[in-house]
């Protein structure tokens, strides 16, 4: 199997945010839209300090300190999931109403979305990334830069906000004689892939 890496620059479009006291504040990059309010939900972590365990994950993606993400990167429960399209966006979360467990003056973190929280049907409670609920499940270096590890859990307020990644888009290609693997990754802007065409060398079209 061949990896082969290819590496893009892409134009950014200047982000704008449009507020009022009837519309949502967004902000906009190119055609894309974000929701920048801030919403409640709950976080907790998994894994240790060395982040061992939020490697690899549903997104498809592999060693994330190699990829760019390292240790700022979160797994989201099913209703922020959104079935894999979440992947790669980037959310901005605070401690939220919490003194027991928040730390004063802890402000805020940036994450991006490279895992999925799996909903447990098994028990009756506790199960915090089972729909409809909105929760992030946090590498535990950025769990404890909000709240003492020993909390478990932490009300949060979360909002989307723009990625900012170094080197420009990259990709990943692998496979055999009988399927192929576009891994797209280090996503700046929106950072979710909505949509991807494809130009050979020898063909005209884009599909």
């Amino acid at each position: 199997m061949v990896a082969l890496k290819v590496f893009f620059s892409f134009v950014m479009f200047i982000a704008h945010s449009v507020s009022s006291m009837e519309a949502k504040r967004h902000i906009h990059m190119g055609t894309q839209r974000i929701d920048s309010n801030w919403y409640d939900a709950h976080a907790t972590f998994y894994g240790d300090m060395t982040g061992g365990e939020t490697m690899q994950g549903a997104c498809g993606y592999g060693d994330l300190f190699k990829q760019g993400y390292g240790l700022e990167t979160t797994a989201l429960s099913t209703a922020l999931f959104n079935n894999g399209l979440t992947c790669g966006a980037c959310f901005e979360i605070k401690c939220h109403n919490d003194p027991q467990w928040c730390y004063p003056h802890a402000g805020s973190i940036k994450v991006t979305a490279t895992n999925f929280c799996p909903p447990n049907y098994t028990k009756s409670e506790g199960n915090w990334c089972n729909p409809p609920l909105k929760h992030f499940d946090l590498s535990m270096p950025m769990f404890t830069k909000l709240a003492i590890y020993k909390a478990g859990i932490i009300p949060v307020k979360y909002r989307r906000v723009l990625c900012y990644k170094k080197g420009g888009i990259q990709f990943q290609i692998k496979g055999n004689p009988w399927w192929t693997l576009v891994l797209l990754y280090n996503v700046g802007g929106a950072g979710d892939i909505k949509d991807v065409k494809i130009k050979g060398s020898m063909t005209r079209s884009w599909v």
